[in-house]
């Protein structure tokens, strides 16, 4: 990998100040898992948690009563000001980016204020509003305001102050020849890891849209690396009756993962994506580390060199604003639009089990106990992330069964209800059919994989 970045001549070591104290800070909101629940206990906090994660659970309990309507205004704003889009001549270019969309996107945001509207205010269609549709929905929804929120003004201490330039060179090398992806990339995993899938997709985005990644890479990082985060997973685990078993269980899922993010970089469709940059903008490779020089000052070297061309203070809190606005008005409508239908689609009508005959056959192949009546949970995934933990919760299902089932629905990783949407709706250059694609591979690697270890842990 040649270099082809030029952020500065000669790193002035003035900046070492500038480059470590936002990384620093970075890396406690974004990397760093502390005990935050040993220091508040409250109820929700989670007892280890990255920084972000935990401002973000603060968030939720300190306006559990509100954020439901505070999506309800957002989603139905979106809706109403696109609406009117068409009609208005709107000339502030940011707004008009945000509100003058497609037929196709404006759908949505409509369909998605329909069924918040409903599902807020209780009345209705009961398939709408139920407990296993729009209310799940409407449960995932405070997050996503919280985790948009903190990342949209936070993000920039991680991705333009250093921290990935320091952390990318010391093991780009080591990320490219195994994964296909800069070394910086593993700071989208560790965020997505510890934190929120969503983080490591709306970090990789902003890496894209800057010209660290190209498009084949933004899209293998996105698909391969932002993780289901550690405590969702042992939300997972513990629907099943698994938390005894939770570190074997999620040794299952990242031995799988790891599988997954080394054999689907090498087969289509992820091979056959170009290598090309965001609207052209300059490919910013990472360098190659000449010889004789120490790989941590070369790293070093480059941080600070990034830490000069930081954004000011003013360029980020505004930037952040329109961040948190496009999140807001075109993400928001979208998980509660597309959410609610495939939830809907799950529970309400037999299209998955019709699908998942051919399950059936590979599920008794592998000999998983249980076979016909967990082949639907592993294709629901793709509507939500936890129907196929709820599916097989009951007492009928062989723990072998509920812990393959769950592990293999973490590691599939690409949920329309949250990840699928994030990446629908971001400039990374994948659609709904690639999504369903990738889905469904990471489903026939992981699956064999996971099963031979449940077989292993369990006997």
């Amino acid at each position: 990998m040649n270099n082809n970045i030029n952020f500065c001549n000669k790193p002035n070591p003035n900046n070492f100040l500038k480059f470590l104290i936002p990384s620093l800070l970075g890396l406690i909101l974004f990397v760093i898992p502390l005990p935050y629940g040993s220091f508040i206990p409250l109820e929700g906090i989670s007892s280890i948690n990255i920084g972000i994660g935990f401002l973000a659970e603060l968030i939720k309990i300190s306006l559990s009563n509100y954020l439901d309507y505070i999506a309800l205004i957002v989603i139905i704003l979106s809706a109403v000001l696109s609406i009117l889009s068409k009609f208005i001549n709107i000339k502030n270019d940011f707004l008009k980016s945000i509100l003058d969309v497609s037929l196709f996107w404006l759908s949505f945001r409509v369909l998605g204020a329909i069924f918040i509207f409903i599902t807020v205010l209780g009345f209705g269609p009961e398939f709408i509003k139920s407990e296993v549709t729009g209310q799940t929905i409407l449960g995932i929804l405070p997050s996503l305001l919280s985790i948009f929120l903190l990342s949209g003004f936070l993000l920039p201490l991680v991705v333009d102050f250093g921290l990935m330039d320091f952390i990318g060179t010391l093991i780009s090398k080591f990320m490219y020849n195994i994964f296909k992806v800069p070394g910086r990339s593993a700071v989208d995993a560790i965020s997505s890891f510890l934190g929120d899938g969503t983080l490591g997709i709306m970090i990789t985005n902003t890496q894209y849209k800057q010209g660290f990644y190209t498009a084949k890479e933004a899209c293998i990082i996105s698909v391969c690396f932002s993780l289901v985060s550690l405590p969702f997973s042992t939300v997972i685990a513990d629907q099943l009756g698994l938390m005894n078993l939770f570190v074997p269980f999620y040794a299952s899922v990242f031995v799988a993962s790891l599988a997954c993010a080394i054999i689907l970089p090498r087969i289509y469709p992820l091979a056959y994506i170009e290598d090309t940059t965001f609207n052209n903008v300059k490919h910013l490779k990472e360098d190659s580390i000449p010889e004789g020089i120490n790989v941590t000052s070369f790293a070093l070297q480059k941080a600070l060199c990034r830490a000069e061309n930081a954004p000011s203070l003013k360029l980020i809190i505004k930037n952040g604003f329109k961040t948190v606005v496009d999140m807001y008005f075109a993400l928001l409508p979208l998980v509660m639009a597309w959410g609610t239908i495939a939830l809907i689609v799950a529970e309400f009508t037999p299209i998955f089990t019709w699908i998942s005959f051919p399950v059936v056959f590979l599920l008794k192949l592998l000999q998983i106990p249980n076979s016909v009546e967990a082949a639907p949970a592993v294709l629901v995934g793709f509507a939500d992330m936890f129907l196929p933990s709820i599916m097989v919760s009951g007492d009928y299902f062989n723990i072998v069964t509920k812990f393959i089932i769950g592990a293999l629905s973490i590691t599939q990783l690409l949920y329309l209800t949250e990840t699928g949407a994030v990446i629908l709706k971001s400039d990374i250059p994948l659609n709904l059919k690639d999504l369903f694609l990738i889905f469904l591979l990471r489903t026939i690697i992981a699956l064999p994989i996971i099963t031979v270890l449940a077989k292993l842990i369990l006997k």
